[in-house]
């Protein structure tokens, strides 16, 4: 009977990192000029908002945001994964408490990981066509042609 309640416990704790850390995310998105449309890709379901914003992603995707608004060049940042030092404990955790079936779910849900950079943020670039055209110079006068007198 001990040894079920033990295989029961491990069972419903799952990973160390997926029931401390969750399976998901916030990433906070903001740019320079604000009310640039963000457009964040590696979802199930691709999510576009207004920075500033904050978007829940699942820890395991592969994250991009690309940046667009009108008169400035579209920028796209693509998000590493990162195991920080608090998804790490909870991924050993499981030595302890989950064993090799909590580090599977860890492994799978990504719990252990986070994205980087969060907050992500950009200033946006004028694009080349929204800048003015650089006034032109006035010519100056063409000097008078010398009299050569005949």
């Amino acid at each position: 009977m001990r040894s079920f309640g033990i295989v029961a416990l491990s069972v419903m704790l799952g990973g160390c990192a997926s029931v401390t850390r969750g399976t998901t995310e916030n990433i906070s998105i903001s740019s320079t000029p604000s009310g640039v449309e963000a457009v964040v890709s590696g979802m199930e379901v691709p999510t576009t908002c207004t920075t500033p914003c904050s978007v829940v992603v699942k820890r395991n995707a592969d994250i991009s945001i690309t940046f667009q608004k009108e008169g400035y060049e579209p920028q796209i940042v693509p998000l590493s994964r990162d195991v920080p030092t608090s998804g790490a404990a909870g991924f050993a955790g499981n030595l302890l408490l989950g064993g090799v079936v909590g580090m599977g779910v860890d492994a799978a849900t990504g719990a252990a990981t986070d994205h980087k950079p969060n907050p992500v943020i950009v200033t946006m670039q004028p694009s080349a066509r929204a800048r003015p055209p650089a006034p032109k110079k006035p010519r100056a006068p063409a000097a008078p042609a010398p009299d050569t007198g005949t």
